[in-house]
């Protein structure tokens, strides 16, 4: 669906939007429409509940003396309280009232709310957002499926002083768009098309955004010592990967930081994100039951996040340098699969004993984050992975699990989920947990019982980090929608490509 921006104007025929506040006060635009329609508008109102309250909407059907379609009034509830995240909503809800359009266009009018703190420009391109965010398919491998169930709305018209400025705002946000429609792409793609190479692939692609792409396959990683991820794999036909990106944005030469207020001359360390890439997830010889299983061609989830994310911040021209790593890796139970009991070598020397094969997930985010804390040194470290049932037990599917060695590091996370509509919740961290993990016969094991295993698993995480600030957000919960909500569609959510760039501009951007 595309979006456009033109100079405010009512027109005459098709589905038009226009908007109240609470209390049911028409804006401008409605006021006109209003008096066009005879007083349709606020007769509607009167003969319904409709209030101007946020996620309210009033539908006038062919008012007469006119040539509309449809009226929609939305609301926009109490000016002091429009926000982003309100608008991208708002915009979901219209998405979903006028996508089966049937002249294919939507005239949308947006006029400037007192007391509100957005500009009318801000508001439309927060509103396209939102509709867009909304009117994401993935129905690639939908043959048969019949015009009429297909979304007809093809134009969003936004009529909108300042249009210019909307347009210009629109995209930028078209870029963090693309990060997340990537994400979601990846993590709908099933199994046999999604896999360790074509994965890798994938990232590769970003290198027309001029992301430096550096693909490891097995014998290089064997070189590197990443016994742990190579043992998660070893059951596979598919060969295991490891791809690290590099977008290197951070402003060179010796000018002063306006954010930072520091010399330039020199690159500061990057910031490093860091993702599970599971494509399948069998359990291996831990063998996942039956029910569900073919749920886990999404535990790639945490890798394609980092390869969206990295899309988004390239395609912006995001003032930073970053890191991406991802481990790529199929876990499948045959002969040469690892068994429970199995003790393998990490990267970073520590002896793992494989207690059981289904917590794999952390054995490739171990390699990964030693990996990257010793060659690139950055000044933070997040991962993020599909990394434990145990997390969804806790959290349900409203919030990702945060765990941190930083305390500032997870407040910044925080500041940035609610910002954008992807709230984390904070988990403890602690020696007692530490100890559950101790192995009898290894340094350490991959499991610590029923109690606590997303902490655990956490915990386990933490022991390659040493003292690098760092975050594991465990998004098992959050990556896969089953229902409709505003801006996401039932499916891949793209949950932690909008949290994490918000927290690169807010905190991190020069």
């Amino acid at each position: 669906m595309k979006v456009a921006f033109a100079k405010p104007g009512l027109p005459g025929s098709g589905i038009v939007v226009v908007g109240a506040t609470e209390g049911a006060k028409l804006l401008p635009s409605a006021v006109k429409l209003d008096k066009r329609s005879g007083g349709a508008i606020m007769r509607a109102i009167r003969a319904s509940r409709f209030k101007g309250e946020k996620n309210q909407s009033l539908n006038v059907m062919a008012p007469a003396g006119t040539r509309i379609d449809r009226i929609l009034i939305v609301g926009f509830g109490k000016p002091a309280d429009v926000d982003e995240l309100g608008l991208q909503k708002l915009g979901g809800q219209i998405y979903a009232s006028t996508r089966r359009a049937k002249k294919g266009t939507v005239a949308i009018a947006v006029d400037a709310i007192t007391g509100a703190k957005p500009a009318a420009a801000a508001m439309a391109a927060e509103i396209a957002f939102g509709a867009r965010l909304a009117s994401y398919r993935f129905d690639k491998y939908r043959t048969k499926e019949k015009e009429t169930a297909k979304p007809s709305l093809r134009t969003m018209n936004f009529h909108v002083a300042n249009f210019a400025a909307a347009r210009r705002a629109n995209g930028a946000l078209g870029k963090l768009l693309d990060g997340v429609f990537l994400t979601r792409d990846l993590v709908s793609e099933p199994a046999n098309m999604l896999y360790p190479d074509s994965l890798a692939k994938q990232a590769k692609s970003l290198e027309k955004l001029g992301v430096k792409v550096e693909v490891m396959g097995e014998a290089r990683l064997r070189s590197l010592g990443a016994g742990a991820l190579l043992a998660v794999g070893q059951g596979s036909a598919r060969e295991s990967k490891m791809v690290v990106m590099r977008w290197m944005g951070a402003p060179r030469g010796g000018a002063k930081s306006k954010a930072k207020g520091k010399s330039k001359g020199k690159a500061a360390a990057p910031i490093a994100f860091i993702g599970k890439g599971v494509t399948f997830d069998s359990g291996g010889i831990s063998i996942k039951p039956s029910a569900g299983m073919e749920d886990m061609k999404w535990d790639m989830g945490g890798a394609g996040v980092v390869i969206g994310l990295i899309k988004a911040l390239a395609g912006r021209k995001a003032k930073v340098d970053v890191i991406g790593v991802v481990g790529l890796v199929e876990n499948m139970p045959s002969g040469t699969a690892q068994r429970p009991g199995d003790v393998v070598t990490s990267m970073s020397g520590q002896t793992i004993e494989v207690a059981n094969t289904d917590a794999e997930g952390r054995l490739v985010l171990g390699d990964l984050l030693w990996y990257c804390k010793e060659r690139f040194k950055p000044k933070m470290m997040i991962n993020l992975a599909t990394l434990t049932g145990a997390i969804i037990v806790a959290l349900g599917n409203e919030q990702a699990g945060l765990f941190s060695n930083n305390d500032k590091l997870a407040q910044y996370i925080t500041e940035a989920g609610k910002k954008v509509g992807e709230p984390v919740w904070r988990m403890p961290l602690g020696d007692a947990y530490d100890k559950m993990i101790n192995s009898d016969i290894a340094d350490i094991k991959n499991v610590g019982g029923r109690g606590g295993g997303s902490i655990t698993a956490a915990q386990f995480l933490k022991r390659f980090v040493d003292k690098t600030p760092w975050a594991h957000i465990d998004i098992a919960g959050v990556t896969w929608s089953k229902r409709d909500t505003p801006t996401v569609p039932k499916g891949g959510t793209g949950f932690g490509v909008r949290l994490l760039d918000r927290l690169v501009a807010d905190r991190y951007e020069s």
